[in-house]
């Protein structure tokens, strides 16, 4: 199983695709690290927010998080670069990795996330993390029609510095408080997914082709057609918000549909977990018409239909056919 761990909606970046600094938690709102005792064991954990890194108890959520699952990713603006270090040199732990958002070259970057500088902030956070030996780090970008030329110079740039790349297209959802994400440039944005996708596949790395199926997803996403794998939310992986709540995924719409599986505060996991409730919440997933492909809801289904991902690389890798 796995799980997205919100740890706080604080955030001091500003983005364009994302209205969490707007809807911000308050500390005593924010649930405490001894709730996540509560958790189950995890095959994997994204410690999130907001900025996971304005937790001020943010090393014990760390520690416990490790405790329970076998690999946690961090997931940052990148922004608070000596409170990322402290953590990092605590924490030499090769099952924790650190993620920094960046949403394309230094003027794009900082216009979506609507804070000077925040490109160098987040630039110097990765390669201090290198100088200090810090194995698994690596950077993503959320593109839309605003950044996607930049997606290939980002790309180039992580394996200059032999870092991770992660990639993600523009959603809507109760999470982000953001309704009105679009893309207009549909065959600009594909473009250069598909571009990203024959590099990934021509890489030597059998990570790389998993990511290029991944990407593949992706432009099939922007083209407004059906996942091409069932959605596993509810059932592989949940989502764990600042208050204690837990929902099926970060992808829900009020205006879809939106409902919780119940409270860590007031229900044990497993309680929650065999619910009536998460059985029903568990039937409106299955019937979702939200077709979102984000890396929460895709990773945990591509390793259950592992055969998918990989027949499509052997016909694209393998066989040259055509993207």
């Amino acid at each position: 199983m796995e799980a997205a761990i919100i740890t706080t909606y604080r955030c001091m970046n500003r983005c364009h695709m994302c209205n969490i600094w707007r809807h911000p938690t308050t500390e005593a709102e924010e649930f405490r690290p001894d709730l996540l005792d509560r958790l189950p064991r995890l095959g994997f954990a994204n410690i999130t927010g907001g900025e996971p890194f304005l937790r001020e108890d943010i090393e014990e959520l760390v520690a416990i998080t490790l405790r329970k699952a076998q690999r946690v990713v961090i997931s940052t603006n990148g922004f608070l670069t000596d409170r990322i270090i402290d953590v990092a040199r605590r924490f030499r732990d090769r099952r924790l990795g650190i993620r920094v958002s960046l949403e394309g070259l230094p003027a794009a970057n900082d216009e979506l996330r609507g804070i000077k500088d925040c490109f160098d902030h987040g630039l110097r956070t990765l390669l201090e993390l290198r100088r200090l030996g810090f194995k698994d780090i690596g950077f993503g970008i959320t593109v839309s029609d605003r950044n996607a030329r930049d997606m290939i110079e980002l790309y180039e740039l992580a394996k200059s510095m032999k870092v991770e790349f992660a990639t993600a297209a523009v959603h809507n959802s109760y999470y982000f408080h953001k309704f009105d994400n679009t893309i207009e440039k549909t065959d600009e944005v594909v473009s250069a997914f598909r571009e990203i996708t024959r590099e990934l596949l021509a890489t030597k790395r059998v990570k790389n082709w998993y990511r290029a199926y991944f990407n593949h997803g992706l432009m099939n996403y922007v083209r407004g057609k059906p996942r091409l794998l069932p959605c596993p939310a509810g059932t592989d992986m949940f989502f764990l918000d600042p208050s204690g709540e837990i929902y099926p995924c970060n992808g829900l719409e009020e205006t879809v549909w939106c409902a919780s599986l119940g409270n860590l505060h007031r229900q044990e996991f497993e309680e929650i977990w065999k619910s009536e409730k998460a059985r029903e919440v568990r039937e409106k997933v299955r019937n979702c018409p939200k077709n979102c492909w984000m890396i929460g809801t895709v990773a945990p289904v591509m390793k259950t239909h592992l055969w998918r991902p990989t027949a499509w690389i052997i016909s694209h890798k393998f066989l040259k056919r055509p993207l």
